[in-house]
């Protein structure tokens, strides 16, 4: 199964630093004869550095396919652990749940009359690159010695070997659930600190919703989520080598609205609207002008089939929320660059 799994998925044939793929029968069936623990040592990562939409560039480290397919046979016995263990409200990187899942979440608690106004947006600082190594040697539920194996592999960049002395590497298949287990446990700490109910009447209504490092706590003031709330996050995080990122963690009020896994969420008076935030739907139609100018001279089906998978994921991610007008105005800006890409191969032809 850990064979499978790294050999039918879209990086198969991304191979590490040794530079071996397994696209044969036969190198599969040696590669499952060579999933040992005897004698078993992680290569380097190999790094590479994608760009995000902020100007700054995401470390991703590749590791080998041996490497690979050990992760997944021991994220086998792990997940069931950490599924036991994982907040009720975390949704990233979990089997059966998905962004849409937090959204909904997310309409629950804030549709309600007399919900908390204030929303604090929180975002970790490089998650995955500062989880303290101690820390979850002590907290991960698997083999000690395996485990500090891989996260002291190191990485490999521009022929140079970096050691790395924190972090989950960003691209392994364990490093999700390991910062999932690192992450989980601030729900419960939030219940014990603010109770929910103290007789009949709530109290702060300090809730949680998480997907990954990101997540929104909700507080009904300002000053129970600056004062309170945000120390006791900070504190909690410290504790795993990790802390709150300045740029993105910030406090807002729910009739100003805020921006969660690309979405826009804003009250209206009394109506909770949920629809595609600007800054995906700014990114998505740049994505597609640019995917058309690459391909100025390419013919129709061709585009066709390099548009039709991106503008249906695209518009599957939105279609659970209030996104008819956004679709409608996607779908104008689009025919409108397909049409000048037609009128730029066929100049001599008329409207009709």
């Amino acid at each position: 199964m850990a064979v499978k799994r790294v050999t039918e998925n879209p990086g198969k044939k991304t191979a590490g630093v040794d530079g071996v793929i397994w696209n044969t029968p036969p190198k599969r069936n040696k590669a499952i004869s060579g999933l040992k623990q005897r004698g078993y040592q992680p290569c380097a990562l190999k790094r590479v550095y994608i760009p995000k939409k902020n100007g700054k560039k995401r470390p991703l480290s590749i590791p080998t396919l041996q490497d690979r397919a050990m992760q997944a046979l021991y994220l086998l016995a792990l997940d069931p652990v950490a599924e036991t263990q994982a907040d009720p409200v975390s949704y990233g990187f979990r089997k059966e749940r998905s962004c849409a899942d937090a959204i909904a979440q997310c309409q629950i608690l804030l549709s309600r009359q007399g919900c908390a106004r204030w929303i604090l947006e929180g975002d970790i600082k490089a998650c995955f690159d500062r989880i303290d190594h101690t820390w979850l040697l002590n907290a991960v539920p698997t083999d000690k010695t395996i485990l500090r194996k891989w996260l002291s592999a190191g990485f490999l960049y521009r022929q140079r070997l970096h050691p790395t002395e924190a972090g989950a590497p960003q691209g392994g298949i364990l490093s999700p659930v390991l910062a999932n287990l690192a992450l989980d446990g601030l729900g419960a700490v939030l219940r014990e600190s603010f109770p929910r109910k103290v007789g009949t009447s709530a109290v702060h209504q300090v809730y949680l919703v998480r997907y990954a490092d990101d997540f929104i706590i909700t507080g009904d003031s300002k000053e129970v989520l600056e004062t309170k709330v945000q120390p006791l996050v900070a504190q909690f995080l410290k504790e795993r080598g990790l802390e709150l990122s300045p740029e993105k963690t910030r406090i807002t009020c729910i009739t100003d609205g805020f921006d969660f896994l690309g979405q826009t969420l804003r009250k209206y008076r009394r109506k909770l609207v949920v629809k595609p935030s600007k800054s995906s739907v700014t990114t998505f139609l740049r994505n597609l002008r640019t995917l058309v100018k690459q391909n100025a001279w390419a013919t129709a089906g061709g585009l066709i089939m390099q548009l039709n998978p991106k503008i249906r994921g695209w518009a599957n991610y939105h279609r659970h929320v209030c996104s008819t007008a956004t679709f409608v105005r996607a779908d104008h800006v689009i025919f409108q660059m397909l049409w000048r890409w037609a009128r730029r191969g066929h100049p001599n032809k008329g409207r009709v």
